[in-house]
């Protein structure tokens, strides 16, 4: 089995494809954080279908969950996810084969923030420990397998965060015997570094204002290091101790909104928002820098160049960008330049904010779209292809009340063991995808 650093590398070097797909499937069988294993969004099984059947896709098992836009994640038979109560939050634990509760921690929360639908960020499982992240900065320490807490923080008291309009929302990263959260705190710490076993500062890093977007792990001149987005500048930095190696500004102009993942390819990393448009970086794999290659940022959110995007994460293949502009269009992007080379108004509805979720499997793009639609298709500099397109889950209606009766699919799928697991404000469901 290929190791999880030198899957690393092959992602950022481009190779990934059908090499990754025949010899590191294992790797990926579970979903145990945000957009997978190592947050690429690339999803490794085979027997995986290729086609979709018209209609609603079979649905394996559903359980009623409380509102939330955390998407699930699967480790050990397990599925995660955490909803809101009137004044408490919660982390779930299900059966992944039946959907059998297996425990709840709930704790009192008053949300103070806007739309307070539900926690925002996924529950990270590493070593038999949930990692849980409230939408107010409660930090949870929880086994796994019993559901006992080990240790919980109330960061938003201990830090004095200058609170994100709609809370915090980027999912915690694991990394060795550390927990690496973004959450805007006072006094340089916008970004934590917490001891996985006692929930103990290790480390603090930055000024900066915080956003929803969720760190990253690359690999520069032999040495991992963290990329974090926040609402000033992409910075990456030492995991072990916080300390920047470089930063390239990239400040909110409007509002600190960033939430999509960074997403790399080879020696380049590209993010996009919603008010500043795309920011292009150069990420040398021989050195620990990064210098910009180019900025495009259109007149207003409906007059946009390149790529203005709210909620999916872009798709970075094959020196291509795809991915949602603030209003629903589908677009591809030159990685050179930014040029705009085609737009698709088909994938999902059109409105603002509206959003797809990308993941990556073989040469075929799995596509969880705002009405709640599961599509299989190929995108390539020529256009999209829809090859299937089939409905998974109805979408959540008050969490954005201006689309009315239509609702949105805000949460992120897990995919995992040849099944897809999506959430709404009503339920949590498993659906079979497999050949």
């Amino acid at each position: 089995m290929l190791n999880r650093r030198k899957f690393i590398d092959m992602i950022q070097s481009g190779i990934g494809g059908s090499m990754a797909l025949t010899t590191a499937h294992s790797l990926a069988d579970d979903w145990p954080q945000w957009r997978g294993a190592d947050r690429t969004g690339r999803w490794l099984e085979d027997g995986i279908a290729k086609k979709l059947p018209a209609g609603q896709l079979p649905i394996v098992w559903t359980v009623p969950i409380g509102p939330g836009y955390s998407g699930p994640t699967v480790a050990n038979g397990r599925v995660f996810v955490t909803d809101k109560q009137e004044a408490s939050e919660r982390v779930l634990c299900f059966s992944e084969k039946d959907g059998e509760p297996l425990w709840t921690h709930e704790y009192p929360c008053r949300y103070r923030i806007q739309y307070p639908a539900g926690p925002r960020a996924s529950v990270s499982i590493d070593q038999g420990t949930a990692f849980a992240l409230g939408a107010m900065g409660d930090l949870h320490a929880i086994e796994a397998q019993t559901g006992k807490v080990v240790w919980h923080r109330d960061l938003n008291i201990d830090y004095k965060i200058d609170m994100p309009t709609w809370g915090i929302s980027a999912s915690p990263l694991v990394y060795q015997d550390l927990i690496i959260v973004h959450i805007g705190g006072s006094d340089g710490a916008c970004i934590l570094g917490l001891d996985c076993v006692s929930g103990k500062e290790r480390w603090r890093s930055l000024d900066d204002r915080a956003q929803y977007s969720a760190p990253i792990l690359i690999r520069q001149a032999n040495q991992d290091v963290v990329v974090v987005w926040t609402g000033d500048s992409v910075v990456g930095m030492d995991p072990l101790n916080g300390k920047p190696h470089w930063q390239i500004p990239f400040r909110a102009h409007k509002m600190p909104i960033g939430v999509p993942t960074p997403v790399v390819e080879g020696d380049r990393l590209f993010v996009s928002s919603f008010y500043d448009g795309s920011l292009m970086m150069r990420i040398p794999s021989d050195r620990l820098a990064a210098e910009k290659l180019w900025q495009v940022r259109g007149k207003d959110e409906k007059n946009t160049d390149a790529l203005h995007c709210m909620i999916g994460t872009p798709l970075f293949r094959n020196g291509f960008i795809y991915g949602v502009d603030s209003y629903g269009q589908l677009r591809c992007l030159d990685a050179k330049n930014g040029k705009r080379l085609w737009e698709n108004l088909t994938a999902t509805p059109q409105d603002r904010w509206s959003t797809i979720h990308f993941v990556q499997h073989g040469e075929e793009t799995w596509m969880l779209n705002e009405s709640g639609e599961l599509l299989i298709a190929k995108l390539t500099p020529e256009g999209f292809e829809e090859l299937s397109r089939s409905k998974l889950i109805d979408p959540t209606l008050p969490q954005l009340s201006r689309r009315g009766d239509r609702g949105v699919c805000w949460s992120h799928p897990a995919f995992a063991n040849r099944h897809v697991f999506a959430r709404s404000d009503e339920q949590l469901l498993c659906a079979n995808v497999g050949l």
